[in-house]
């Protein structure tokens, strides 16, 4: 397995000002860093790919939908401007030597229209990622949906829909990133939840029930990495928290408070939890 970081952790956005930090993750024992491409428009793409093989690391990306913009909305003009995001995302993300775009690539996070997804809904999202699949084969790329809590989004929130999702959309190139933290408040057992992603899990996040240090909490991780093994994943385990004053991200993710003593601390002693789990 491989060990990565989020640079939310430090940051809204990765760019030249964040590169001096490349030399720590690497000394703290990460493969990689996995980087928002949330403005693709100003994320410097190739300056990362140079730094970030300089430093003997791998980048992974992530995304989201900004308001405005979504795959399952009624509007074509909005399922327009989303499917334009995706393909510009990948675009940067190719030019960074990325391998995996993550996200809740449906619709905005945060998005509640106060009842449940419709059917429409479902089949709009898989035209979108039927109609997107092929340009993320031809970037050597998996596009890996991230289903997410209930006060997140509507849309998608169990291990469960996120299989029937891609079993409907049927490509290899469209897979799952299972993430504890939202597993944790929407499956009835983690574990379990891996299983059921089974052959479409293409990406994990190892994040603490609140978000802070994983190992701290109760998210059960003897059991989250049996399933790892069982299934014989060998793809990367990353480290996602956020900065605690990033206002933003801090709205979207609902961080209020200090979850730990430093963002860094999250990552710096996480990553020597996960990888004595993963042994």
């Amino acid at each position: 397995m491989k060990f990565g970081v989020n640079t939310l952790i430090w940051s809204g956005e990765f760019d030249q000002s964040l590169f001096h930090l490349l030399p720590g993750i690497k000394a703290a024992g990460f493969d990689g860093i996995e980087v928002p491409i949330f403005h693709p428009e100003r994320f410097p793409a190739a300056e990362v790919r140079r730094a970030v093989a300089d430093n003997g690391l791998e980048c992974n990306a992530c995304s989201v939908f900004l308001p405005g913009t979504s795959l399952i909305d009624v509007d074509p003009d909005v399922r327009s401007r989303a499917m334009d995001h995706l393909k510009v995302c990948v675009d940067a993300a190719a030019e960074a030597g990325v391998s995996i775009l993550a996200g809740p690539l449906y619709s905005p996070v945060g998005y509640l229209p106060g009842r449940r997804r419709t059917a429409d809904e479902w089949s709009r999202a898989i035209e979108g990622y039927r109609e997107v699949a092929p340009i993320f084969t031809a970037a050597n790329m998996v596009l890996a949906l991230e289903p997410l809590n209930r006060f997140e989004t509507f849309f998608l929130n169990t291990a469960a829909d996120a299989a029937a999702l891609c079993d409907a959309v049927d490509h290899p190139a469209i897979g799952i990133l299972f993430d504890t933290f939202h597993a944790n408040i929407e499956e009835k057992d983690i574990a379990v939840g891996y299983r059921t992603v089974g052959r479409h899990l293409k990406h994990v996040h190892t994040c603490e029930n609140d978000r802070g240090i994983p190992g701290s909490g109760h998210v059960e991780w003897d059991a989250v990495f049996a399933a790892l093994r069982e299934m014989k994943y060998d793809g990367w385990l990353t480290i996602e928290s956020f900065g605690f004053a990033l206002p933003d991200i801090s709205a979207a993710a609902a961080i209020w408070r200090d979850i730990e003593r430093t963002p860094e601390s999250i990552a710096f002693e996480g990553v020597k939890f996960v990888k004595s789990r993963a042994a």
